[in-house]
């Protein structure tokens, strides 16, 4: 949207998507899970003419937050993370801020919506603004993340998947955190056709066809 800065990078060797997010007229930006090239972030927000004011954490796998440190070393702001992150994922220091389920933030006069959307990992966490949904590793293009690790579980991608995305508008656009999929985002009402983790009718189908053991 024009009224909204968003901007999508791929960086690093697992096709991590990073992204500046935030207020066009202020020039002020969060940077959604910095990792891999920090210099490289660094530089594209001078070019743009961007000033980072706060660091937003999709999760806390390392994939996604490797730089953080880095960042922080040259920029002093909050780093914002679920409260329900698993402590061995969540970060140390007097920059984390931990964030409710549905709590919203500002970056400049912009208003970004937290959505709770655990199964990843027990903190996953979506922002929802103007119809664009930063979605980390909760849903992909064509898939989702993965329900296999150290903190995941199925069931609740299940109930994040279908009782949460799936009740947001068809216009919303989807932006994962991994470029894993044919095109690097794409509207829910299209994913409603392609994305087979959408499309099982019950639990019971997406725990035996869909995370097969």
């Amino acid at each position: 949207p024009s009224g909204l800065i968003l901007h999508q990078m791929e960086l690093g060797p697992m096709q991590n998507f990073l992204y500046f997010l935030g207020d066009p007229i202020a020039r002020e930006i969060a940077v959604v899970d910095p990792a891999w090239d920090v210099a490289f972030l660094r530089k594209e927000a001078k070019r743009q003419n961007l000033k980072i004011t706060g660091v937003f954490l999709t999760h806390g796998h390392p994939d996604h937050l490797n730089g953080l440190e880095e960042l922080l070393s040259t920029h002093d702001v909050p780093v914002y993370i679920s409260e329900h992150e698993a402590p061995i994922f969540k970060p140390k220091g007097k920059n984390m801020r931990d964030v409710k389920p549905s709590q919203r933030l500002k970056i400049g006069q912009i208003e970004i919506e937290c959505l709770h959307t655990p199964g990843h990992s027990p903190g996953c966490q979506c922002f929802f603004v103007q119809g664009q949904l930063i979605a980390g590793d909760t849903i992909f293009i064509d898939g989702c993340g993965r329900c296999d690790l150290p903190g995941s579980d199925p069931w609740q991608m299940y109930d994040s998947l279908h009782n949460k995305i799936l009740k947001l508008p068809d216009t919303t656009v989807i932006y994962p955190g991994h470029n894993y999929g044919p095109v690097p985002h794409d509207t829910l009402a299209n994913q409603k056709k392609t994305n087979p983790y959408l499309q099982c009718d019950s639990l019971r189908e997406f725990l035996e066809e869909r995370m097969p053991p």
